[in-house]
């Protein structure tokens, strides 16, 4: 809107005030057809790519042109921009000013090791449960630690069951009966038949060893089923038990796993039968080689990671469940890559680029697709070469997200910066402090093009104006804040011989 006011009152301005014969430079470029180009120094053409409007609008023409008060568009030629490939110029103080640093893109071997914490953690294909089938009493514990090794087929512990014992006298009955009518009574020989194997059946689905003839004991011992340590014992001698309780746990720990988290941005470096190495801050110094077994297929949401196993050997016993891990895997092979260090990407979330060093204080903004990370580099698949230059270190590269999405503007606008600040000699018309703008008939300013003319400029606080009467010469200081947006940050007075002197010096000249 402010900008819109400032357009409508120069139209205004122009059309209340007088206007001078425009400046012979400014005829003589509008003079020129499109696409012609007039001599410098040299005596070179100099190619017109097109006209821009003299107030900074975003409006251009291929022809040459006057704005709505008449002022003529001003030529923009070919060597005043930067070339079709985005190469912008820094002075040599500049470069040194942003602190530049540079390095080349090299032909090597990435270090791209994915690392991950982990934690060693019992092999769960090892671990067996001893629960009895059956209900009964503990009448002794032959192990009755947890961490206590066992071996294959020791004793753990006895039980009295009146349940077995209950199995054993029917047993024992439906044998008799079978005998005692197998001649005088088939039908009672065949029921005692049916009955003795039903309950031998019930024996062995209590994995009971139910002897032909013999006796059942209704005590029974529970032998280790294999080899490993104890990890768990709910045994006390003299207690009860149910059906299905587990007494012990016991694991073998010949071999455990790893278990590690992997980040999400990570999983594509990782696979099944990968290499890996695994140390410990039990063991500094020393490492363990390994390989992946398994990557679980659930992500876990709060820490964006995924869980991979590794199985190491544990014949020697000095890893232990719970112990913590650091675990390397080696993701890109021994095959040499072009690389780049980090700090050379710029990465605004849409794209990466990279800005090449070119000769004579020229940067080459360049599109690149990377590939793997390693610790210091990355590498380039396309973009770059080996030995090409790039930027890797500059003060407006760093710190926001902002800065890296401005920094390629920042290298061709930084020398700019100081141009938009004008001053300007006139007289003081009239001051509107609604609007906060004021009126002003000033000469020819030649940095921006502009003859002699009246127009309203937007004033950076209204006290500017508070003490000046209208008629009265003035030296104002403006600046360009947005494009035709122009506003005035200091008034001077200036007394009358010296605003005749400099008036009739300023007419003199064209």
């Amino acid at each position: 809107m402010t900008a819109l006011a400032v357009v409508l009152a120069l139209g205004a301005g122009y059309w209340a005030g007088s206007r001078n014969d425009a400046m012979p430079n400014a005829m003589d470029t509008a003079a020129a057809p499109a696409g012609t180009a007039q001599g410098d120094a040299s005596g070179e053409a100099r190619k017109i790519l097109y006209y821009r409007n003299p107030m900074g609008l975003p409006d251009t023409s291929p022809e040459p042109k006057k704005d709505s008060m008449g002022m003529d568009y001003i030529p923009v030629y070919a060597d005043d921009t930067p070339d079709d490939s985005g190469v912008v110029r820094v002075s040599p103080a500049r470069v040194q000013t942003l602190g530049v640093k540079t390095a080349l893109a090299e032909n090597k071997v990435l270090d791209a090791v994915v690392r991950a914490v982990g934690r060693i953690e019992v092999n769960e294909r090892t671990v067996v449960d001893v629960a009895p089938r059956f209900e009964g009493w503990i009448e002794r514990l032959y192990v009755n630690a947890v961490g206590d090794p066992v071996r294959r087929g020791q004793p753990l512990f006895s039980v009295y069951s009146p349940e077995l014992q209950s199995a054993g006298e029917e047993l024992n009955i439906a044998e008799r009966l079978q005998r005692s009518s197998a001649g005088s009574d088939p039908v009672a020989a065949e029921a005692a038949a049916r009955l003795a194997d039903a309950t031998r059946a019930r024996l062995r689905n209590w994995e009971i060893a139910a002897p032909a003839g013999g006796k059942v004991p209704s005590r029974q011992t529970f032998n280790a089923p294999a080899n490993g340590v104890v990890l768990e014992k709910r045994a006390v001698q003299g207690a009860r038990f149910m059906a299905g309780e587990a007494i012990y746990r016991i694991a073998d720990l010949s071999t455990v796993w790893v278990i590690a988290d992997i980040f999400e941005q990570d999983l594509a470096r990782v696979r099944v039968g990968q290499a890996a190495t695994i140390s410990l801050d039990a063991f500094p110094g020393r490492s363990f080689e390994a390989r992946v077994d398994y990557l679980y297929p659930t992500l876990n949401s709060a820490t964006r990671s995924t869980p991979v196993r590794l199985t190491l050997d544990n014949r020697d016993g000095l890893l232990r469940p719970g112990m913590f891990a650091h675990v390397d895997l080696a993701s890109a092979g021994a095959a040499p890559r072009v690389t780049v260090p980090i700090s050379a990407v710029i990465d605004d979330g849409a794209r990466q680029v990279v800005l090449l060093a070119l000769d004579e204080g020229r940067f080459k903004p360049q599109p690149v697709k990377l590939g793997q990370r390693g610790r210091t580099e990355v590498e380039v698949l396309d973009g770059v070469q080996a030995d090409d230059r790039v930027v890797v270190s500059a003060n407006f590269l760093i710190d926001s997200e902002s800065q890296l999405k401005a920094a390629l503007s920042n290298l061709s606008e930084a020398d700019e910066a100081a141009t938009t600040s004008y001053e300007a000699s006139g007289v003081f018309e009239a001051a509107d402090t609604e609007s906060g703008t004021a009126t002003f008939t000033h000469e020819p300013i030649p940095a921006l093009k502009w003859p002699d003319m009246t127009m309203d400029f937007g004033l950076d606080t209204p006290e500017l104006t508070a003490d000046i009467a209208p008629g009265t010469p003035v030296r104002f200081t403006f600046e360009q804040r947005a494009p035709g947006e122009f506003v005035i940050t200091r008034i001077d007075e200036v007394k009358p011989g010296a605003a005749s002197a400099a008036s009739d010096s300023a007419h003199g000249s064209h």
